[in-house]
């Protein structure tokens, strides 16, 4: 006894195909005649609308990826202009708060001196 293995189709075009050679053993229609594959208006529709849909989805998808770039390169142009302006205000703040701990040194010595006259 002979097992027939028959294995899964992969696409709908596939199934198709193996449907009408089957229709044509029952019908014993021999194999030698071509026969052009069936498909419906409505299924070419659909995957015209899905081509454009996936083309449109595409295009977006570059505008935002080059839009993303460009402002990448614009933050960076920005980082690369404030940077030394960073660089000043920080040795700047590090002038101040040295200007403040010898103010408040001062304002110390000056007040344990006006405790030391009040005794």
């Amino acid at each position: 006894m002979e097992v027939e293995k028959k294995r899964m189709p992969q696409t709908f075009w596939e199934s198709e195909v193996e449907e009408k050679a089957e229709r044509r053993k029952a019908s014993g229609t021999p194999d030698n005649e071509p026969e052009a594959l069936a498909l419906s208006a409505d299924d070419f529709s659909a995957l015209e609308e899905r081509v454009v849909r996936a083309i449109e989805l595409v295009k977006r998808e570059r505008q935002a990826r080059l839009a993303a770039e460009e402002r990448a390169a614009r933050a960076e142009g920005q980082l690369g202009e404030h940077g030394p302006a960073l660089a000043q205000m920080k040795d700047e703040i590090r002038s101040l708060r040295r200007e403040r701990d010898q103010v408040r040194q001062r304002i110390e010595r000056l007040l344990t001196q006006l405790d030391s006259l009040e005794l």
